[in-house]
């Protein structure tokens, strides 16, 4: 057995692990809206003067859930490169001019979810040592910085496979 096809199978298992684990971002990001939109309806109904009993807590179940419903979509968005690009400036380049350019805006774009990354997993650390909870329901919310910074470090692994592979997509949109 040869060297090459080894390193192939596991650069397609690596590239299928990221796929999945976006994937599944993508999906807990559908189900934190989900989330938000029933609490929302919930609120409003049980707020009617028949009922007039307001959910509580629904403010910190929502927040929560669109800080992960955010965090959770940036894979999937960065994966299907569905960000806002400069679409005139960069075709107005040559090719040698743009690949310069996508290179180092995705080097930047790494160095900058690194950061975010490794800063939000500092700070759900800090929010876990001094017992930081949500201001209605008081539930622990050191986990959320974390999740976050997790989600970073996804994008971080997506925007690599675009500087590495840059004809071979993550995801097909």
């Amino acid at each position: 057995m040869s060297f090459v096809p080894v390193w192939t199978r596991i650069q397609d298992a690596a590239v299928a692990l990221l796929r999945g684990l976006v994937y599944v971002l993508a999906v807990l990001s559908g189900l934190s809206v989900m989330v938000m939109i029933a609490i929302t309806c919930a609120d409003v109904v049980l707020r009617l003067p028949l009922i007039n009993r307001p959910f509580m807590g629904a403010y910190d179940i929502v927040r929560i859930a669109g800080a992960v419903a955010l965090a959770a979509a940036l894979p999937y968005t960065t994966a299907v490169k569905g960000h806002v690009a400069i679409e005139f400036f960069f075709h107005k380049l040559n090719r040698s001019s743009r690949l310069v350019v996508d290179s180092v805006m995705r080097l930047l774009s790494m160095a900058l979810f690194a950061f975010l990354g490794w800063h939000s997993i500092l700070f759900g650390l800090e929010l876990h040592r001094t017992k930081q909870v949500s201001q209605t329901l008081n539930l622990p919310i050191f986990w959320l910085p974390m999740v976050i910074g997790c989600c970073c470090f996804v994008v971080v692994l997506v925007v690599t496979h675009h500087l590495v592979y840059p004809n071979r997509e993550v995801i097909k949109p």
